[in-house]
């Protein structure tokens, strides 16, 4: 069974078409990353699959339930919205057995004593929510989403403003909640961590699906046309080798997108004749490089023209 199933939804705000004939289906048991640019329809997706709010039109299961009528297994779903809020003056330990008590969770103490040493919060319980830090609120917010041991897990931009250190510890929280057998989907507009965490990825731009499947599968679509390069010195113009498209520069490596009919090798001759090569790599684009593909300045002039 899949765990949502949506089928030619249709979302409108006013004259905004915010999701326009989207379908897709989340494999159980996966974690299945939502990307795309800031307005693209991510989130409304995310409410209209939590209920929040309802389709113009098309039909949207959850669950094996019918999420566009009925209740769509509300108690059997965690959602972390983007917009982060707990109650501030509230202990941290009251406030995570408040939520749980929501969800039909009876007796949740030693449960949020487990959670609170596993995101590395212990001692926390009986402290003021308000004395809790930024990233401490967060995770707490994250364990209120999760108490209730859900079978779909919907997070909206986790990992936004964590410092490494608690990045990894919610990053490992999730791939916990994955080994146990939940669904989980986030959204994210750091294409690393959905490169490396993510077994399918669904891209939106502008209300419709410009991406849907697994990394590998995304890429092939692009084949090798991509060259990772990093030399001694500087001074090189890139983009006058023969064949080179586009430069990525990210300071202490370069990313040349080539040409199809471009011979790599001439490349690596002719930059060879230039510069010390330090590595020279052939390589599938990254998911970063295919998200600006898609929805970068370039991209955007191009579907002007």
């Amino acid at each position: 069974m899949h765990a949502v199933e949506i089928e030619s939804i249709c979302k409108s705000f006013g004259s905004t078409r915010a999701v326009d004939d989207l379908s897709l289906k989340v494999p159980g048991g996966c974690i299945y990353g939502f990307i795309g640019p800031n307005g693209s329809g991510k989130t409304t997706t995310l409410r209209m699959i939590l209920r929040i709010i309802h389709p113009d039109s098309g039909t949207i299961r959850v669950l094996g339930e019918d999420a566009t009528t009925g209740n769509a297994a509300n108690d059997r779903i965690g959602y972390l919205p983007e917009e982060r809020g707990l109650y501030r003056k509230m202990l941290v330990g009251e406030v995570l057995e408040f939520y749980a008590g929501l969800k039909g969770v009876r007796h949740a103490r030693p449960e949020v004593e487990r959670w609170l040493d596993r995101m590395q919060l212990p001692g926390v319980a009986k402290k003021k929510v308000e004395a809790m830090s930024k990233g401490m609120a967060q995770k707490i917010q994250f364990i209120a989403t999760v108490l209730h041991k859900p079978e779909l897990v919907i997070l909206d931009e986790p990992f936004s403003g964590l410092d490494p250190v608690n990045m990894e510890v919610l990053r490992d929280a999730v791939l916990e909640l994955k080994r146990n057998g939940s669904t989980v989907i986030f959204s994210t507009h750091d294409m690393d961590v959905a490169e490396r965490m993510c077994d399918f990825v669904f891209m939106i731009f502008k209300g419709r699906k410009v991406l849907d499947g697994t990394l590998d599968a995304i890429k092939e679509q692009y084949g090798a046309d991509t060259l990772r390069v990093r030399i001694d010195g500087n001074g090189v113009a890139f983009h006058e080798l023969p064949g080179v498209q586009r430069v990525n520069d990210f300071g202490r490596f370069q990313e040349l997108r080539i040409d199809k009919s471009a011979d790599p090798q001439a490349i690596l001759r002719q930059l060879a004749a230039r510069a010390h090569i330090k590595h020279f790599e052939i390589a599938q684009p990254s998911l970063h490089d295919i998200f600006v593909r898609i929805a970068g300045p370039a991209a955007q002039e191009q579907n002007h023209e």
